[in-house]
């Protein structure tokens, strides 16, 4: 069969090759910025991983991502990506080291360190510079495919190696050997602790000065209750609510100095320091209880809520969080801002809602929260700096892209239209063959 060429003579309008070449050099130049932002966003995920390792995030905030969130102004989900993403990069050298010079996009990178291991990391690298975005995305979405089925197979192993051999020793005690997977060995421990604790509460009653058993000794009566409560269904953990209730005894001067001398321990007589006393007082059931000059109880109060159920929903709707900078978290611990013991009224104008994390900041790690006469909060660290709700804008120069130029190029980087340009020569992704070829696991799986 002769094959022939066909000619096709285009039209071409005057003066349209002149006016296509400042597209071509504007088109250049936004690859060439882009290059350059992803070297200047590999520097700042290198600062991030710094930043993190060192806790410089954790006087105050409850994670490195939530203080990047307050800080920098990135919404939670991209700070915690950053986060992430910076974590993985101090394994991965390789992926690393091409962001750094600008070789492979930010977005490519985002999605290789969400598989890439350093034993994989660089045949994943070399898709990241021959692929597009858009081929990255598709062979790691079928790289963790690969990675659930193994997970799965891993499982159905587990689940069909479970056993349990009981069986008599020579001396009539029963032995037990057995292998369980892990959410079921999970659900074992918990009964195990709860039986145990039941078990040894009685005898705590019953016989409180009786030597305890070993742990080991604990766990085998504790399945022999488990056992009973099966045939017999007997067993009664009690009420939670109070089960699990932490008392404090804290002496009413302390309450109001944290500096005086005085109790402050807990039921079973450890010291706590006054200030978490005074952080659990703040919004906790309150007994008063008066001693004479002996020691001995000579009248106990009611239990009362130091703020009442009606004051803690209006509280919960004005504030809808925690007010701490940067938090944001729903679920919080109402504060006096002036404490009660030091006669701060609990009004709305004196509470303020915190997370349990910056409850504790306030009351024992240094910080300090007043309430403006406007009425907005102002919160200070411990060095007494004010701690603002949104930090300021940080000084940008003229020309940055200048300054980015001049910092890659004492870098020895040269970087330009084409740096980050991948290897793709328009030939369609066969994502199957690609993840055959690349993952280790692929072979093995049926």
């Amino acid at each position: 069969m002769e094959l022939q060429s066909v000619s096709t003579q285009l039209a071409v309008e005057p003066g349209a090759l002149e006016a296509s070449a400042p597209l071509d050099r504007l088109g250049d130049e936004i690859a060439e910025l882009a290059a350059h932002l992803t070297v200047a966003t590999a520097r700042l995920l290198n600062l991030i991983r710094e930043f993190d390792a060192r806790g410089g995030w954790s006087h105050g905030f409850v994670s490195c991502a939530a203080w990047l969130t307050w800080r920098v102004g990135l919404a939670p989900g991209a700070a915690r990506e950053h986060v992430r993403v910076a974590r993985a990069l101090g394994n991965l050298p390789r992926l690393a080291e091409a962001l750094a010079r600008g070789q492979i996009s930010y977005s490519k990178v985002r999605e290789l360190t969400r598989v890439a291991t350093p034993a994989t990391e660089e045949r994943l690298l070399a898709v990241g510079q021959a692929g597009t975005a858009e081929h990255v995305t598709r062979i790691v979405r079928g790289w963790r495919l690969v990675d659930r089925k193994a997970e799965a197979r891993e499982a159905a192993q587990q689940h069909a190696s479970r056993a349990l051999h009981v069986y008599p020793d020579e001396d009539g005690t029963m032995r037990i050997r057995g292998r369980l997977t892990p959410e079921v060995g999970a659900l074992l421990l918990k009964a195990l602790a709860a039986a145990r604790e039941t078990l040894y509460q009685r005898q705590r009653e019953s016989a409180p000065e009786a030597d305890r058993p070993t742990l080991e000794q604990q766990q085998a009566d504790a399945l022999g209750l488990l056992a009973e409560v099966v045939l017999h269904h007997e067993l009664d953990p009690g009420s939670p609510g109070e089960r699990y209730q932490v008392v404090v005894h804290v002496d009413a001067v302390v309450l109001a100095d944290a500096e005086a001398p005085g109790q402050s321990v807990l039921e079973d007589g450890v010291r706590v320091p006054a200030g978490t006393s005074q952080r659990l007082a703040c919004d906790a059931s309150r007994v008063v209880m008066r001693h004479d000059a002996e020691g001995r109880v000579v009248e106990v109060g009611a239990r009362t809520r130091t703020i009442p159920p009606a004051l803690r929903r209006a509280l919960q709707h004005r504030d809808q969080g925690c007010r701490f900078p940067g938090c944001g978290v729903r679920v919080g611990q109402g504060h006096h801002i002036r404490h009660w013991a030091q006669g701060g009224p609990t009004m709305l104008s004196n509470l303020a809602i915190l997370c349990r994390r910056h409850h504790r900041a306030v009351h024992e790690e240094g910080f300090q929260v007043e309430r403006q006469p406007d009425g907005e909060l102002r919160f200070h660290r411990p060095d007494g700096r004010p701690l603002p709700e949104v930090p300021p804008p940080v000084g940008v120069a003229g020309d940055p892209l200048g300054v980015l130029r001049a910092w890659h190029r004492a870098a020895g980087l040269d970087l330009h239209a084409h740096t980050a340009t991948p290897g793709w020569l328009g030939e369609p992704l066969d994502v199957g063959y690609a993840i055959d070829v690349l993952h280790p696991l692929a072979r093995s799986l049926p």
